[in-house]
């Protein structure tokens, strides 16, 4: 492998550094803590993952973000976007993975605007279940403002993932998660999703924890290096040694496995890991070239980063 220094884009961060995003109160130290760790990790700039609880919560929760952002230059400089995952996905067992269940809610375009205003023009990708967003409502009006429109934590059948990529869906959120561990043989969201690879841009979260590596080798190959985008779903762990946090109001464990748990429980909440391991194992277990990792871990997700609408490299 090259000794060349590589550089990242990571779509989906909730936390890093030991510094959980989806809280109400953060420094500005303490964030800039996190996003110093990111710049040693050569992770060039993130979109911040606000993920679903109570709405006041969260509009407070992006807010902060904007405002930490006008305060520090390093802020500015790594934090280029928001990613809202939630509210509005599916509330089904298996489905919500982490999100609250008291805390989903049916898609709504006032609830939306609502999110997008506290985000200053910000919000880049919102993750939500097109199967309960009736007649594509959300969809659409994300699409016309030139916001990522992501699918996740979601079932929609191949009708419903037609009529949302008609309307402006062209993401999907960590594939092969955020759904039930035991899934119908062939007609599960997975075959679906993939059957619409030319059509939609797919994340996957390459620890090996998510995805056991051989699977997500066959993901890959089926859905192109070029509709592919690799992202860390990571939480406080990240960037920070094995131990107890938080990712909003859920309290998580996190071993010397590298595993995140929410206490008590087995399903996962986030990852541990970092752009710079998932590069790695790209080529190390994948045996994949390191044009092509840099691909899906740099240069893809960089369309979706570098907009003119928002001048998010300024």
């Amino acid at each position: 492998m090259s000794n060349k220094k590589q550089s990242y884009l990571d779509i989906q961060v909730n936390g890093y550094a030991g510094v959980d995003f989806n809280q109400n109160k953060i420094t500005c130290e303490n964030m800039e803590f996190a996003c110093n760790k990111l710049v040693e990790d050569d992770v060039d700039g993130i979109f911040a993952t606000i993920i679903t609880t109570d709405l006041k919560d969260m509009v407070i929760r992006i807010k902060q973000l904007i405002q930490l952002r006008n305060q520090s230059s390093l802020i500015r400089r790594i934090i280029k976007g928001i990613h809202i995952e939630g509210p509005f996905i599916n509330a089904s067992p298996g489905y919500h993975g982490a999100h609250p269940i008291d805390a989903i809610l049916k898609p709504d375009v006032e609830i939306m605007k609502e999110l997008l205003n506290a985000g200053d023009g910000l919000v880049r990708i919102v993750t939500l279940a097109p199967e309960k967003d009736d007649q594509n409502k959300v969809t659409r009006f994300l699409a016309s403002q030139n916001i990522t429109v992501s699918a996740g934590h979601c079932n929609p059948s191949m009708g419903e993932l037609e009529s949302a990529i008609d309307a402006g869906l062209n993401m999907f959120t960590h594939l092969g998660n955020g759904c039930p561990q035991d899934l119908p043989r062939h007609d599960n969201i997975i075959q679906r999703v993939l059957s619409f690879k030319d059509n939609l841009q797919l994340c996957f979260i390459a620890d090996g924890i998510h995805i056991p590596f051989y699977a997500l080798k066959n993901y890959i190959s089926i859905a192109g290096i070029e509709n592919i985008i690799i992202t860390t779903d990571s939480m406080a762990a990240a960037g920070a040694k094995e131990g107890r946090y938080t990712l909003s109001n859920i309290k998580l464990e996190v071993g010397k496995d590298r595993v995140v748990r929410e206490q008590g429980k087995n399903n996962f909440a986030g990852s541990a890991i970092d752009m710079k391991s998932s590069y790695s194992n790209l080529i190390k277990h994948l045996g994949l070239s390191v044009e092509d990792a840099k691909q899906m871990t740099y240069f893809n997700p960089l369309k979706i980063f570098n907009t003119k609408k928002d001048k998010l490299w300024r």
